[in-house]
């Protein structure tokens, strides 16, 4: 039983015609067409307690060497493709694209207008993140970010922009908390989180002032530890643990646009906090970074997750009003480099900086991990310098 044509009898006709009308093949067909791809409370108040944080190791992970392994092989077989196919592509192009643009190799169809795609990179947004994902983002076409789709090859793409993507839940009375104040209490957390990770002049190496100002000034052992840090960081005090930051004479934003990904929780304080109420924030922030020098266009992306918990006391306790106590904080960072000083910012990698063999750096010797893999617990990473499968 033969199959249906794809291409009938009336639209290779016009093929043909419009081909001997514009010159098949011709150089100056193919210009023009490459023209439109386009405590128990206590009797006196006092200081909350917060329990002491072991710092973690921090999982700092290198390039993701594995997007480069192969592809160059693939994009030359592909080119030889392109040669063989591209002259009667370009005229039957000129007829009817959309009969040709599923035949065509990724190389091709990539400059092509998305309408003019079989199957675009899906950009539909992903509904809010509610509960704890069961398993990683699916794979995405690994194809690299460009200045002008900086979240290109990444599941990022789907995620929300900024604040957007910090999803606060219903407010429900917990503790001695009422439903009001919980949704106080939620709003103020997520003004800290934007504050310290979104906001444009801490990414772009600045001093996270609002940030600080949110932080209750009873609670001077955490407020003088971040002040220390930012003026002096030290590997047991480093202020990116808490702060998105990149150094301004090395790399800047790709846009204006963040992506992020986060839910947070509340829940009834226990031990030293058993008379707080809790906020537990985990959220994926995702920034795209160039390089500060002439004519740079590669584009790197950091991910950065981060998990912070907001502790909220009761009446006769020493806090200040709208002001947050920091429980804990913790983070995991990919794509930041591991040999590096510690000077309180981010150092991504890029590819063009090694043009050896794309071997993951020395210090890199924990196992590969996906930085957009939000099912695990920061607790069940493993600690140290590793490499990202993806960035």
């Amino acid at each position: 039983m033969s199959e249906k044509p794809s291409v009938s009898d009336e639209e290779w006709a016009a093929f043909v015609e419009a081909a001997r009308e514009q010159g098949l093949g011709t150089e100056e067909q193919e210009r023009a067409l490459r023209k439109v791809r386009p405590p128990k409370r206590p009797k006196a108040p006092k200081a909350p307690k917060r329990p002491k944080r072991e710092e973690p190791a921090g999982w700092r992970t290198g390039p993701a060497w594995q997007e480069m392994n192969g592809r160059a092989p693939r994009r030359r077989k592909a080119k030889a493709v392109v040669g063989v196919t591209l002259a009667a592509a370009l005229a039957l192009l000129a007829v009817r694209p959309q009969l040709v643009t599923g035949l065509l190799p990724e190389s091709v169809t990539s400059a092509l207008p998305h309408s003019w795609s079989e199957h675009p990179e899906d950009a539909t947004p992903l509904a809010a993140e509610t509960a704890r994902p069961t398993a990683a983002p699916d794979p995405v076409d690994p194809d690299r970010p460009t200045l002008k789709e900086p979240f290109r090859g990444s599941p990022a793409l789907r995620w929300a922009d900024g604040a957007a993507g910090i999803e606060l839940p219903e407010a429900k009375a917990t503790g001695w908390m009422s439903k009001s104040q919980v949704a106080a209490a939620l709003r103020k957390s997520k003004d800290f989180l934007v504050a310290s990770n979104l906001d444009p002049a801490v990414v772009r190496g600045g001093r996270p002032v609002a940030a600080l100002k949110l932080i209750d000034p009873k609670q001077p052992e955490v407020r003088e530890e971040l002040e220390r840090g930012l003026v002096t960081p030290t590997e047991k005090n480093d202020p990116s643990s808490l702060f998105s930051r990149f150094k301004p004479s090395e790399v800047r934003p790709v846009g204006t646009v963040v992506k992020t990904r986060g839910r947070m929780t509340v829940e009834k304080g226990a031990g030293q906090a058993a008379d707080a109420v809790l906020v537990h924030a985990d959220v994926t922030f995702v920034y795209p970074l160039v390089q500060i020098r002439p004519g740079a266009d590669e584009v790197a992306r950091t991910i950065v997750r981060r998990v912070v918990v907001f502790a909220f006391y009761p009446g006769g306790y020493a806090v200040t009003k709208g002001r947050l106590v920091l429980h804990d904080w913790r983070s995991n960072v990919g794509n930041s480099s591991c040999d590096r000083p510690t000077d309180g910012f981010y150092h991504p990698a890029f590819h063009e900086d090694d043009k050896a063999a794309p071997v993951p750096a020395p210090s890199a010797t924990g196992p590969a991990v996906d930085p957009y893999d939000r099912s695990k617990t920061l607790d069940e990473l493993p600690h140290g310098c590793g490499t990202v499968t993806r960035s």
